[in-house]
């Protein structure tokens, strides 16, 4: 039984001819995987050859099935941003200073702004 999803295209379009762009993209990621250590030389050389043997998608599900899973989106900013806290504890309550910064200035302003047209009545 595959490990696979049956909404992996290598699951629900098994017969579909496998083009050249799908084969570059798995080239790829067997020679990342190799570089990374993910897999041994023997089972490069051994996917290599199912890789460029393989006619259809369904005949790809060996090779797919021994790579890393594919990231398909992208983290979100916040799970990106690097943080000083130590794993498990919350990140102390605030805002970015960058924007609080420009939220104080804009608070400022505006106070100014309303002050002036106070002042000289210029409404």
């Amino acid at each position: 039984m595959s490990n696979l999803p049956i909404s992996s295209k290598y699951r629900s379009q098994p017969a579909r001819p496998v083009d050249e762009a799908e084969r570059e993209d798995l080239t790829k990621r067997l020679n990342d995987a190799f570089t990374s250590g993910d897999i041994d030389g023997d089972s490069y050389r051994t996917l290599l050859d199912e890789l460029y043997g393989a006619q259809t998608l369904g005949e790809l599900v060996p090779v797919v099935e021994h790579l890393p899973a594919k990231q398909t989106y992208s983290d979100p900013e916040m799970v990106r941003q690097q943080t000083s806290t130590a794993p498990g504890d919350l990140a102390p309550a605030g805002m970015n200073a960058q924007f609080a910064l420009k939220v104080g200035a804009a608070i400022t302003a505006l106070s100014v702004l309303i002050v002036l047209v106070l002042a000289f009545g210029l409404l």
